[in-house]
């Protein structure tokens, strides 16, 4: 195990947290490594186990007695053992009288039991005082220093003393206790670690339906048109061609949802003429997955940076340039230069690379440790104001980059639109909108709902000037 300095010196802690005796019941993983941990910032440990001699694992400086000896060293004792081995606690019901029980445990999938461990712990030791704490820092972290994603410590219980008896432990650890009420929290503090992803599941659900949506559109367009009209086998633009198409697309589609709940919500308080209505669930739910959103489509913009880069390097394309310069040579006729196209590309990269520098900068200053550093009106700035920015350039990107193939017939196979065609609809309806409610007259009135204005109230309140 490594040495920590993510302790508080014990020069700082209380008189009477000093060489303090904590007692920690069962030597597993996390009970070796928070006792290990303790010993460090300044805690005599004292484990208990049901074989005291057969347990060499134990952190050096510590020691090790049987449960009910060890009860008896300390008024605070760490419960570091699964629910299903609690039984034994009965039997210590006498030497646990007022102590403070803190349960570390968690289980295997939510709500497994009707009551949570801490609740059940405190129904077979009547008589002691149950605290839940520790549940949501893993061994490794204890052992590595307590990295900055596992500092929180979510703690409950129903004795305020015992509770903050555990918080001061928590920071002399160099941990945050975060005060979660009483032991009915306990609940919840205990799913809490068994979540996989929980603001990532529409998000990911989302980018998922429209990935397989758009590639199956470009194999159709890219693969079997081209087979069934003139057997012609294109199988090969699986691999990066049609990918490289799906990864712009549903990133500016992705990038595009962000915004449109925003919309949505300023068009509905408009209709009410309040904001003292809640939105509709889905609402709710949308705009609480934006941030999310906003980094899967983030990330499909890197891709597609990365496999635009790697095309001068395809073979595919190196045969097409050879053939092209072929051609000229063998028609004794060089084709000329058309500054049209050479501004459209141009402009094409551009916006592309400007659109994605903001795109970075979106992201940048929604990591936890930069929006810490910007006050709201800042944060506001970036996300919205920069935001928008963002979604415009890159539908620019993508229109510049359709250029005349909009009007032209051989793009459209089977009298199937382009795919980067259909990937402007939702973009351009945001930015549409967008447009609409930034007009003085509504947004002024939107000002005046999110400040509080209410339409009724004032019809109400001229009424009653009128009797």
């Amino acid at each position: 195990m490594e040495n920590s300095s993510n302790c508080i010196p014990l020069s700082t802690m209380k008189e009477s947290e000093k060489g303090q005796t904590v007692c920690i019941f069962g030597t597993g993983d996390f009970g070796q490594s928070l006792g290990f941990k303790m010993l460090q910032c300044g805690y005599n440990v004292v484990f208990g186990s049901r074989n005291p001699q057969s347990s060499s694992l134990i952190p050096k400086g510590a020691k090790i007695l049987s449960h009910e000896e060890a009860a008896k060293e300390s008024s605070i004792i760490i419960i570091a053992i699964h629910r299903e081995h609690y039984n034994f606690l009965v039997d210590l019901r006498e030497q646990l009288q007022g102590k403070v029980l803190v349960d570390v445990s968690n289980n295997l999938k939510k709500n497994q039991y009707p009551e949570s461990n801490a609740e059940y712990l405190a129904g077979m030791v009547p008589g002691a005082k149950v605290v839940k704490a520790f549940n949501t820092v893993s061994a490794w972290a204890l052992q590595s220093g307590t990295l900055d994603a596992s500092r929180q410590v979510f703690i409950c219980g129903d004795d305020v003393k015992a509770k903050n008896m555990v918080m001061d432990i928590a920071r002399s650890l160099g941990l945050t206790p975060l005060d979660q009420g009483s032991l009915l929290s306990a609940n919840e503090g205990e799913n809490y670690p068994l979540q996989l992803f929980p603001m990532w599941r529409l998000p990911m659900y989302i980018c998922a339906g429209f990935t397989i949506l758009i590639f199956f559109y470009g194999v159709l367009t890219e693969v079997i048109y081209p087979y069934v009209k003139n057997k012609e086998n294109t199988l090969y633009l699986t691999v990066i061609t049609i990918p490289n198409r799906v990864f712009p697309i549903v990133s500016l589609i992705l990038l595009a949802l962000v915004y449109l709940p925003g919309i949505i919500a300023a068009i509905i308080q408009l209709y009410r003429g309040t904001k003292y209505r809640r939105f509709p669930d889905w609402l709710d739910k949308w705009m609480l997955c934006r941030k999310q959103l906003g980094l899967v489509a983030l990330a499909y913009a890197f891709l597609h940076v990365i496999y635009t880069l790697v095309i001068p390097i395809r073979y595919y394309v190196r045969w097409w340039s050879d053939q092209y310069t072929i051609n000229q040579v063998k028609s004794n006729n060089t084709y000329p230069f058309l500054s049209h196209y050479a501004w459209l590309s141009d402009s094409y990269v551009a916006l592309g690379i400007l659109g994605f520098f903001f795109y970075i900068l979106l992201g940048i200053t929604s990591l936890p440790s930069v929006s810490n550093a910007v006050n709201w009106r800042e944060f506001r700035f970036v996300q919205s104001k920069l935001g928008y920015l963002t979604l415009l350039l890159c539908t620019a990107h993508t229109l510049v980059y359709g250029g005349d193939r909009f009007i032209y017939g051989y793009a459209y196979k089977w009298f199937l639109p382009p795919a980067f065609v259909i990937s402007l609809i939702i973009p351009c309806a945001v930015l549409v909108m967008k447009f609409i409610l930034v007009v003085p007259c509504l947004d002024s009135r939107i000002t005046k709902i999110r400040q509080g204005w209410e339409r009724n109230v004032k019809c109400s309140a001229e009424l009653d000037i009128k009797k």
